[in-house]
């Protein structure tokens, strides 16, 4: 979830936002070479004196956006911190790479609750998360395979978010390049929490196969609606050209994208 709406939702409140940054092409440049992508960790102090310097006087519509970012992290910045405090949960192999998700959210919300302080705006408080989902997920900080569920479909949720706002940014070649190369760290979060659970018995792959889950719950049926399509760009990928593609994989080669109203649903089922 991450930053998918902030380039996107402030390029909408101010489109010269990108123009009055003269740091803009420096960090955007760095994020476009691929021997030199800026890790999603380091990605809040990268952008943060950027922000704060474009919006000196922010508008209250920037100061909503940058609260709403706010909200989802303190969500998964909560989730990733309630399991690592847990020691018997997550398995000693398993510790680092989720250690390290949970210092990227954590220093997501710093950056957050800085620059938005910094706009002369006030960062809303911090949600009562449930992250049982009403008990759907009862054992979420006690199994992990749980876990790994509920990881699974805040990741998925985040790539599919994510491309939901690119098309925004069709008209700045700079923004759109970060945004596909942060939404790229995305998926591999994602993957590298399927593959986790296929490691433990789940039967996942590393990428989304129609809009299967793996998950034993009704409840992420959101996630992944709209996830077994075949047609792009009014194209019908299935043995297109008269090559054997099965709807699986077509369906596998493309993440569909989820409007800001579908990920604000999702995001529900975890706030008490």
């Amino acid at each position: 979830m991450n930053f998918k709406n902030i380039f996107s939702d402030i390029e909408k409140v101010d489109p010269e936002f990108y123009e009055r940054t003269s740091e803009r092409r420096s960090i955007f440049k760095n994020f476009g070479s691929t021997g030199k992508k800026l890790a999603l960790s380091a990605l809040p102090f990268a952008l943060g004196a950027t922000l704060q310097k474009a919006y000196g006087q922010t508008s209250t519509d920037v100061i909503g956006v940058l609260n709403f970012a706010l909200t989802l992290e303190y969500l998964e910045a909560t989730f990733y911190a309630q399991a690592i405090a847990n020691a018997s949960l997550i398995p000693a192999a398993e510790k680092a790479g989720f250690q390290k998700i949970a210092d990227d959210e954590a220093a997501h919300v710093t950056f957050l609750k800085s620059t938005i302080t910094s706009a002369g705006g006030t960062p809303v408080a911090k949600p009562s998360f449930d992250f049982t989902a009403k008990g759907t997920f009862a054992d979420v900080f006690t199994n992990f395979q749980t876990f790994l569920a509920v990881s699974q479909g805040f990741e998925d949720t985040g790539v599919r978010a994510y491309k939901g706002q690119a098309v925004n940014l069709k008209s700045n070649a700079t923004a759109l390049t970060a945004a596909l190369n942060i939404h790229s760290v995305e998926a591999r979060h994602a993957s590298h929490v399927r593959t986790v659970r296929a490691k433990n018995g789940a039967s996942v792959k590393p990428w989304i196969t129609g809009k299967e889950s793996g998950i034993a719950s009704a409840a992420v049926a959101p996630i992944y609606a709209g996830e077994d399509t075949t047609v792009q760009a009014g194209v019908t990928i299935t043995n297109i050209n008269g090559f054997s593609i099965s709807a699986s994989a077509a369906s596998e080669a493309f993440d569909e994208p989820l409007a800001p109203a579908d990920v604000l649903a999702i995001a529900t089922l975890f706030i008490a």
